[in-house]
């Protein structure tokens, strides 16, 4: 390949010679290409975090503008986002393959902006009906199915040394979505930033003015300029190229289900604490202004997640793994310690420490649980295609493919936990008027985890 070739194929057409796993090449070119692609992949991701979790911090501010949803019903418009989302990343796991990474990156970033623009003018106008909310909070999944193409895509650039750091920085920084959104949305509703658009602001008892409308809008401008850097910033890698039909055989594995049930307990909680907290904070200590602090939490998670995927390469996947849903458990179980009773006692500094602890255990989780489909499904692959008489190489770029394809359909998987988990809440805040039944199921949860990580993986490796 000419040097010519080669620095036009860098600067977004398609890569028809990709070798990661080649020193040389890794060295001398496939580095450089790789990192450009992944920290343009970062922002976008990290946009799609904060257009899906939207309604996490629009839900509680629903009723102060005109509206009269119920506890249950606000609960229910930050879970619907996580369930379509979670829907989504099946087809969206194998869309890489298809369309090519640059391309689908591009498109997945672009179309985020229309439930954005549209939920801006729902929430001005008090007599939109709930349906609408639903419908909306439905496209917004659409931002979280992104996750699933972002992360196959991603694997494909990197040699398997160092896809756990390359994975846990791209999820782990996108997943920071979720933090920037919760601190900024408080921000941005306090001042008119959108009057020329139409944004119009409602007056509240003590006088200020809240313009609702801004923690939508506020993400349009840089969901523009992304999906440029994208289309022109990235690559789509001919070797990545794969059919539906050749990704499929990888859904008949027993470990890609096992590992979903693992990453639903990591990663499924990161992001349904994420979307119920600031809701469950409300319910039990209604004087605190928890959209002050919401933030914390899933900035922590992310954080742990973006270290986590190095930590897991240096230590193993599965002894982080094992150790992490041992602190889950724990972390679930001081909780009840914390929870007001009947309405009364209860401690906010004590609640608030240790679902601290848990996003950042569900954080490092999800990097160490990453790492783990990796490793076993590169392994499993390479020696089928060996044992069946194929080439290095080409035990190389299906290894590739069927990773790309268990790491997206997992990461589906995974997903559901942001629609169950602050539906769990609600339900049981409607049941019993407390979220300590919900929280009974997620520690029996978790400390089956700790079983399945140990005697499926723990005993046979460290890695």
């Amino acid at each position: 390949m000419s040097h010519t070739s080669a620095s036009e194929k860098d600067k977004g057409a398609v890569i028809t010679d990709w070798r990661p796993e080649d020193a040389a090449f890794w060295q001398t070119r496939g580095h450089r290409v790789a990192s450009r692609n992944l920290w343009i992949s970062v922002p976008c991701l990290l946009l799609a975090f904060c257009v899906w979790m939207l309604f996490s911090a629009v839900a509680v501010n629903l009723n102060k503008v005109g509206f009269n949803f119920s506890t249950d019903q606000l609960f229910m418009l930050t879970a619907l986002p996580a369930l379509s989302g979670a829907l989504l990343r099946v087809p969206y796991a194998f869309m890489v393959p298809v369309f090519g990474g640059r391309r689908w990156t591009a498109f997945s970033t672009g179309i985020m902006i229309i439930p954005c623009v549209w939920l801006g003018f729902a929430v001005q106008d008090p007599t939109t009906p709930f349906g609408v909310f639903m419908v909306i909070a439905l496209l917004c999944g659409f931002a979280g199915a992104n996750f699933a193409s972002s992360m196959a895509n991603i694997s494909f650039f990197f040699p398997k040394a160092k896809q756990g750091g390359a994975l846990g920085l791209n999820g782990g920084l996108g997943n920071m979505g979720v933090s920037v959104m919760q601190l900024v949305a408080p921000l941005v509703i306090s001042v008119s930033v959108f009057a020329m658009f139409g944004g119009t602001g409602v007056e509240q008892a003590d006088g200020s003015s809240m313009f609702l409308e801004n923690a939508a809008w506020i993400w349009v401008p840089f969901l523009i300029i992304f999906t440029l850097a994208a289309w022109f910033g990235m690559n789509d890698l001919a070797a990545s190229k794969a059919s539906l039909k050749e990704q499929l055989p990888v859904l008949k594995r027993g470990h890609l289900w096992i590992m979903a049930v693992l990453y639903l307990a990591t990663f499924g909680s990161f992001i349904g604490f994420s979307a119920g907290f600031a809701m469950l904070s409300k319910t039990q200590f209604p004087d605190v202004q928890i959209l002050h602090f919401a933030f914390f939490g899933p900035f922590i998670g992310a954080l742990a997640r973006s270290l986590g995927g190095g930590i897991s390469d240096r230590l193993g996947g599965t002894r982080v793994t094992l150790i992490n849903f041992i602190a889950m458990a724990i972390f679930s179980a001081l909780l009840f310690l914390t929870l007001p009773t009947n309405g009364e006692g209860g401690n906010f500094i004590a609640f608030f420490a240790v679902f601290m602890g848990l996003f950042l255990t569900a954080g490092l989780g999800s990097a160490s649980t990453f790492q783990m489909i990796s490793v076993i499904f590169r392994k499993l692959t390479m020696d089928k295609v060996k044992a069946e008489g194929g080439t290095e190489e080409h035990a190389l770029r299906e290894a590739a493919t069927d990773t790309a394809a268990a790491l997206g359909f997992i990461s589906a998987i995974g997903a559901i936990g942001g629609f169950f988990i602050p539906k769990s809440f609600g339900i049981s805040l409607e049941l019993t008027g407390s979220p300590a039944g919900a929280m009974k199921v997620f520690l029996v949860f978790y400390i089956a985890c700790v079983l399945i990580t140990w005697v499926v993986y723990g005993r046979k490796t460290k890695k």
